[in-house]
């Protein structure tokens, strides 16, 4: 019984003072409605409790209640549709402690503090289809809800353009609109709000089919698909003055009647230039390819009351000439391909510092793709940009990218140079090592007596296949004097070397003899 029509008191007949306290907030409510919905003329009226919030945020709202109203009734949140409250979400079935109930019904929450009494709402990602008008209550012992709060909820688009974009909004409607119905006959219109009123831009009251219906006035094009119910407005050429709040209404001849609302920013595009006088500046300026590839493209110079007069323009290029148009010291190049307009300045004078527009030349109309800041100094250099939108970069910019680059590589080098030194400082190292082993002290520094000396005879040494003096072997002999042939001869090896050698390392051999030195102990 309450999910549907909640508030409708008047059909519920009781006794007394039940029978015309129903009656009397049935009127009330129905007057609160028409407030919240309608605007008379072409002026807005506040309602009494209006919240604003943009597209995709979330809403709080508090309904308070006081000591008369029992904290165990049942709280509930409901929207107004034809004359008719339906509920959203209620207290019923909720999770409750001691002090709160709190229940949740898709995006909508609705948590009943006892203690501060207070009923708060919440709605999560808010939608331009959830503007209207909403009411809090509770809920008595007469099957009845009593209004606590109402409020008129308008979820606006925001929207962030540049200079020359277009904007396009979809605007639904249902059959009815702030309690009128809507017809496929009756005009829909998109105008721009001011401090008292909303002045009419566009309507949808142009030549129609079965189903669809389009109108084009100036810079805006409306087109209405009955069968879908949804207006698609588009504006184009979107200039910083288009920034504002905007309406797509129902139109009547006695009031406009808000479906949608668009809060819209439009930004242009800025760069500056420095440059030295007699020197040249070049600026080049992008635009989209498939709305504005057959514009006339302008170069001009803006004066005083936002007024630009024009220097230059792709007009003047006939068909076949091969060089690109110029007036004066001014040239200009349409890449119509890649979508950018270069512009070139040559022998800059003082008087040359100001404002500048790239611009759309339709006659009698410029639409500012660029403003361009050019200060110009005396002396000569080369021109340096500076800007909010992607500029060539300056040969300053080239010398330091390139220093970089080139230190980068510097400081690999060095690394690298390094750590070759280091490997091959200790590779050397334990060869030196390793040589220094088997070096052996001249046996003239090991005796005193010369006859104790064995010398090796040179014919029975055996040399490296490749004769190469570096890989010359030397072993140390230390002879007792008067060494015997029959004496047996020891070798200190270390077990480590022995093993260490790979099996298929180069093996040396040496053939040693011993020849008696001559004693004079027989005689």
């Amino acid at each position: 019984m309450r999910e549907g029509s909640l508030f409708n008191s008047a059909r519920r007949a009781a006794p007394g003072n039940a029978r015309s306290l129903g009656l009397r907030m049935a009127m009330e409510l129905r007057a609160l409605l028409l407030l919240s919905l309608y605007f008379p003329g072409l002026q807005a009226q506040t309602p009494l409790s209006e919240e604003r919030q943009p597209e995709g945020s979330n809403l709080y709202f508090q309904c308070p209640y006081t000591a008369q109203v029992n904290y165990q009734r049942t709280k509930a949140w409901c929207r107004w549709r034809d004359g008719q409250c339906e509920l959203l979400v209620d207290t019923t079935y909720s999770t409750q402690n001691a002090t709160t109930k709190r229940a949740t019904r898709g995006k909508v929450t609705i948590e009943d503090n006892s203690t501060k009494r207070i009923v708060t709402i919440t709605i999560t990602n808010l939608q331009v289809k959830d503007s209207g008008t909403y009411s809090c209550a509770y809920y008595t012992n007469r099957y009845e809800y009593v209004l606590l709060k109402t409020i008129s909820l308008i979820v606006f688009k925001e929207l962030h353009k540049c200079e020359l974009d277009s904007l396009s909004v979809q605007c639904p409607y249902s059959t009815t609109v702030g309690g009128t119905p809507v017809y496929t006959t009756d005009i829909k219109a998109w105008c721009r709000l001011d401090q008292t009123e909303c002045n009419i831009l566009g309507r949808t009251d142009g030549p129609s089919t079965q189903n669809h219906r389009k109108a084009q006035q100036g810079r805006v094009l409306m087109q209405d698909d009955t069968r879908k119910r949804t207006v698609t407005i588009t504006m184009q050429k979107l200039r910083a003055q288009d920034t504002g709040v905007y309406w797509c209404v129902l139109y009547t001849i006695t009031r406009l009647i808000p479906i949608l609302e668009v809060k819209l920013s439009v930004s242009k595009k800025t760069r500056r230039y420095t440059a030295k006088e007699s020197g040249n500046v070049t600026v080049q300026c992008t635009y989209s390819t498939t709305d504005y590839r057959a514009v006339t493209k302008a170069w001009c110079k803006q004066s005083a009351g936002n007024r630009c007069n024009e220097l230059v323009n792709t007009e003047w290029w006939p068909s076949g000439y091969l060089s690109p148009p110029q007036q004066g010291r001014v040239t200009i190049q349409d890449d119509t391909s890649s979508g950018v307009v270069t512009i070139t300045m040559e022998e800059l004078q003082i008087k040359d510092s100001g404002v500048y527009w790239c611009a759309l030349y339709e006659y009698p109309d410029l639409s500012r793709m660029v403003e361009v800041t050019l200060n110009i100094s005396e002396g000569t250099t080369q021109t340096t940009p500076a800007g909010n939108s992607p500029e060539p970069s300056s040969n300053a910019n080239s010398f330091v990218l390139l220093a970089g680059v080139l230190s980068v590589l510097f400081l690999l080098v060095l690394i690298g140079s390094i750590t070759l030194w280091v490997r091959r400082h200790k590779q050397l190292k334990r060869k030196g090592t390793r040589q220094a082993e088997d070096i052996y002290d001249k046996p003239e520094d090991i005796y005193d007596n010369p006859e104790d000396i064995a010398q090796l005879d040179s014919t029975d040494r055996m040399e490296s296949p490749q004769d190469d003096s570096k890989d010359l072997k030397y072993v140390t002999l230390n002879f007792e004097s008067r060494l015997s042939p029959e004496d047996p001869l020891y070798c200190n090896v270390q077990p480590s070397q022995a093993h260490r050698k790979p099996e298929d390392e180069h093996v040396e051999y040496a053939t040693i003899a011993l020849k008696e030195l001559l004693t004079n102990d027989k005689g």
